[in-house]
């Protein structure tokens, strides 16, 4: 079986170099080449950079020597930052006054927090008006990601807009932010994670937020398992939401492994969709792959069904500076 998908994968591969260098676009944005041959230019798809920069509880401070100072709320944190290879703009006084900081063990995402006295174990956050809880976790983050709030606004806007019902199922929903978006935007939500733990957050945070009334339904399992059989019991939807992890496991040991296993579910996403989708919403944190890559793996998923294809990199910016720090690459699809 890892041959036939290495295989397969392989071949998507070769498929969208052949489209990308010799097949005009199915969406309008895509340019053709400029030319060919040894240092000439070519017109590549528009790279957009989203910035979520409708925050009033969360600001990213400052970044340098490999780390970034953000503020959650009350509380400010120190977190590891790869990518910040450059000097901090604030000086040492300034961070050491920070409330907590992260320390990597041997696995980067993973490690634990010195916090000072007086942090709480969680702490409500708001984002234009919706509620929800935030906690250090053992993995650096805070039980959400605040760049993926350009994406909560733009499913947002795309349900408030539909002129009819809209079904969204959200697969590795996790805490459930963009859940409980949809949910307030009039969507009939479906919310998958394969941990138990994610579940019984989304449920707290569904509380925090007021919005038990709104339809949200928890199912604990493996996306790729529960997205095939959705396509053999022809169950559908208008809009998939998508933010797997780089690697993970299902609810009962499945291995999940975005390179190996990406363009699979992409492809039962495009069966479990409605004959009248609305979007299909793709976010990744895998460094190695790029923003193109990204993109294209959505495109070829959804090239017989035309629409508009976008990708390009979530980026959140330092305050009081013009500073942009990559954090994720998206795509999004849509009518």
């Amino acid at each position: 079986m890892p041959e036939l998908r290495k295989t397969a994968l392989n071949s998507v591969v070769r498929l969208l170099y052949r489209r990308v260098m010799d097949e005009p676009a199915h969406f309008a944005d895509r340019p053709r080449n400029a030319g060919s041959g040894p240092g000439h230019a070519m017109n590549a798809p528009k790279i957009a950079l989203l910035d979520a920069g409708r925050w009033s509880d969360y600001a990213l401070l400052d970044t340098g020597n490999g780390k970034k100072l953000e503020k959650f709320g009350p509380y400010r944190f120190v977190r590891p930052e790869p990518q910040a290879l450059w000097t901090p703009r604030l000086d040492e006084r300034q961070w050491a006054q920070a409330d907590g900081v992260f320390v990597s063990g041997d696995d980067e995402d993973a490690g634990k927090w010195r916090l000072r006295d007086g942090v709480e174990e969680r702490w409500i956050m708001e984002y234009r008006g919706l509620r929800f809880w935030a906690h250090c976790t053992p993995f650096r983050h805070l039980g959400f990601f605040p760049e993926q709030a350009v994406q909560w606004d733009w499913i947002e806007d795309k349900i408030a807009g539909a002129r009819s019902p809209v079904r969204v199922i959200n697969l590795f929903g996790y805490t459930g932010v963009a859940s409980l978006i949809a949910a307030r935007a009039g969507a009939d939500v479906t919310h998958l994670d394969s941990s138990k733990k994610a579940l019984t957050y989304t449920r707290e945070n569904q509380e925090a937020a007021g919005l038990e009334g709104k339809t949200i339904r928890f199912i604990c399992d493996d996306a790729m398992k529960f997205m095939a059989r959705a396509a053999r019991r022809d169950q559908k939807y208008d809009a998939i939401i998508v933010d797997p992890p780089k690697f993970g496991r299902g609810a009962k040991g499945e291995v999940w492994k975005l390179f190996d296993d990406l363009p699979e579910l992409l492809k039962l996403c495009r069966e479990a969709l409605s004959d009248k989708p609305l979007f299909v919403v793709l976010t990744t944190y895998a460094i190695r792959a790029s923003s193109l890559a990204v993109r294209y793996a959505l495109e070829h998923a959804m090239s017989d069904l035309g629409g508009h294809v976008e990708g390009g990199e979530m980026v959140t910016r330092e305050a009081d500076t013009q500073r942009l720090l990559s954090l994720a690459h998206f795509s999004r699809w849509s009518r």
